[in-house]
């Protein structure tokens, strides 16, 4: 059996941080948790551009010979994301040994921090919305939404060749949401079915007309006065999140990283120690970017 030396705490210490983050910033996350991720264990910086391959749109052409047929614009698109955002947050703990022993311990300290970095992440992500263009805004700001808005936005991006096997998400905040549940048709069991018990009894809309409906905090609003809300509905290519690994700390700091990294999320946990405070600084970051892939994928719904 190795014998337990002061690095050999500290590198567990940092491996038991980073195994409770991840899942953490992934529980807090709601579009983060839909929109198209990629993530790659490789050396990135901010600033760095990144090809997210987008599969293309064939065109079938008639041959007039034979019958059959060949497709146009085969190649396989690019999308170019920026990784122009690098989130971290800070926690310190005075005593990690104390870490090892009591697990619970380390959650009080780290949760704030990862729910940080999850909220940013999902504020880039809501702050999107505008760049939908391709298909007409459907609802009015201000009002309260209703189940005809609902129906265009779905048509919407029907119309727009959303494949019918694309699952579709709707994000509204807590007053659209709320405004949801009211919907008579949606919140009785007469006409809702077991939906109008979830709607009434747990207060979970579930699904609308072909939406997985979600609310977050973080849904962007607008204007003066009657505040516009800028709900979304897309479909998972609508929106690309890219997620890049960061270099280790220079030999010879002192600094101790890991990386965790799963579901094509991944993040780095450094710990260093704070001269100036007597105590253990665990930095938790990620190298992020996001943006838009599919323009058609992804409608504006007002509320």
């Amino acid at each position: 059996m190795p014998a337990i030396t002061s690095s050999n705490v500290a590198n567990a210490i940092v491996k038991l941080v980073a195994a409770d983050a991840l899942p953490a910033l992934m529980g807090n996350l709601v579009m983060g948790n839909l929109v198209n991720r990629t993530f790659e264990p490789t050396l990135a910086q901010a600033g760095d551009t990144v090809n997210v391959p987008i599969p293309p749109v064939l065109v079938a052409n008639n041959i007039a010979q034979g019958g059959s047929v060949t497709t146009q614009n085969p190649s396989l698109g690019n999308a170019q994301i920026v990784l122009n955002t690098h989130a971290e947050a800070t926690f310190q703990i005075p005593d990690v040994t104390k870490v090892l022993a009591v697990p619970d311990l380390l959650r009080l300290y780290m949760e704030p921090a990862v729910i940080a970095i999850a909220e940013k992440i999902e504020s880039d992500l809501m702050s999107l919305y505008s760049q939908f263009t391709s298909n007409p805004i459907v609802g009015n700001g201000g009002t309260a939404i209703t189940e005809g808005a609902i129906d265009q936005a779905e048509t919407a991006l029907f119309d727009a060749k959303v494949p019918a096997s694309a699952q579709k998400y709707l994000i509204v905040d807590g007053s659209t949401y709320s405004q949801l549940r009211q919907i008579p048709r949606f919140s009785e069991y007469s006409s809702a079915g077991e939906a109008g018990i979830r709607a009434m009894i747990d207060g979970n809309v579930g699904k609308l007309k072909d939406f997985f409906v979600f609310r977050s905090q973080f849904v962007t609003k607008s204007g003066s006065g009657p505040v516009t809300t800028n709900n979304l509905g897309f479909a998972k290519d609508a929106i690309g999140l890219v997620m890049r690994r960061l270099p280790s700390p220079l030999p010879g700091t002192g600094a101790v990283a890991e990386y965790a990294e799963l579901g094509n999320f991944g993040m780095r946990v450094i710990m260093s120690y704070q001269p100036n405070t007597l105590a253990q600084q665990f930095t938790v970051d990620v190298l992020y970017g996001a943006a838009v892939l599919r323009n058609n994928h992804g409608v504006q719904v007002r509320s």
